[in-house]
């Protein structure tokens, strides 16, 4: 049996790979044309393959992506071809959720304006000098400062896109007291976190986004949800409403997106993915001061490579076994 990888991965961690199939010769690339090289033979190839290195193969059963992501991976000849592909979904769910919820509670805690203030050291609470009688008003009074904070538990958060992702913001949102509702490509696949109220098909977002108070984009990049939140999508959303998203840039049409930010349309935006990336520094989304920019950090944690090397192990020791694989892709889906 024959493994080709490509890139090529440092020596600890060919070693793993080793180990989970001793007896496979395994091509660790140097670069494209070694990669191409080999194929002639190979079972099975590791990480970015290209349309001259399937076409170079000729009993190439499995293909494993490096990424979870596919947008930048998929091509015609290999949507074609009858090898098997796997990603590596499943790794990032909790670390993204972790993002998701900063950008909640830091809309929900003006946390993002209390920050801009910190830096033109201005000791000001949201809504000025009427906040500041809150000690003198009397019990049950709603204050200046009330009125700006939003209370989890009386919030409500969607999340579009019931994959590993979305169920893990769901479960900590969950555990603010929140209400929770999605929606999904197959919402009959998906196991939702108990308290969830509801998982229904995409055909009811819109629906859905006028429910909500945060509404969470963790779709990923298909042919389906490419410009798939335009101008009349985000028009759902209530003006109070924070879309957030850290699915794929190319979801969220960001023209239409600022349009409805300059129009007070949205409450406002958390993005971690852009359709240009970077984003550029001219970009009129730079200038809103109810938008939350990070530059597509949210899957970043020192546990990553560590499930990531995990992941490749098992999935290789499952093929030289003859064993099912994990995180079967339908290659017309991308995901």
């Amino acid at each position: 049996m024959k493994l080709v990888i490509y890139p090529s991965v440092e020596p600890e961690r060919l070693q793993a790979l080793q180990a989970a199939a001793p007896e496979a010769v395994m091509v660790n690339a140097i670069d494209a044309g070694a990669a191409a090289a080999a194929m002639p033979g190979a079972d099975a190839f590791l990480g970015k393959i290209t349309p001259g290195m399937l076409a170079a193969a000729d009993r190439l059963r499995w293909v494993q992506s490096f990424t979870a992501s596919l947008e930048h991976y998929m091509f015609p000849a290999l949507e074609a071809h009858p090898c098997v592909l796997t990603n590596l979904r499943g790794l990032f769910g909790d670390v993204i959720a972790d993002q998701v919820m900063g950008y909640v509670l830091c809309f929900a805690r003006n946390l993002h304006t209390y920050i801009r203030r910190q830096v033109e050291h201005r000791y000001e609470p949201i809504g000025g000098d009427s906040a500041r009688v809150s000690n003198q008003s009397g019990p049950g009074t709603v204050n200046a400062m009330d009125r700006a904070t939003i209370y989890l538990g009386e919030a409500k958060l969607s999340v579009v896109g019931m994959g590993g992702i979305g169920c893990e913001i769901a479960r900590r949102a969950l555990g603010f007291g929140m209400s929770v509702r999605g929606v999904d490509r197959f919402p009959e696949r998906v196991c939702p976190p108990e308290g969830v109220q509801s998982v229904q098909g995409v055909g009811r977002l819109p629906e859905l986004l006028e429910w909500s108070d945060f509404a969470v984009i963790a779709a990923p990049h298909t042919p389906e949800t490419a410009g798939w939140f335009n101008a009349k999508m985000l028009s759902y959303l209530r003006p109070t409403s924070y879309l957030i998203n850290i699915g794929r840039g190319a979801i969220v049409v960001l023209d239409d997106l600022v349009s409805a930010l300059a129009a007070g349309k949205l409450g406002g935006a958390a993005l971690d993915v852009f359709e240009i990336e970077p984003l550029p520094p001219e970009h009129p989304l730079w200038n809103f001061p109810n938008v939350i920019i990070t530059p597509h950090t949210a899957g970043y944690s020192p546990v990553i490579a560590t499930r990531h090397l995990a992941s490749l192990v098992e999935n290789v020791g499952r093929f030289v076994r003859g064993e099912p694989l994990l995180n079967v892709v339908d290659k017309a889906l991308w995901f």
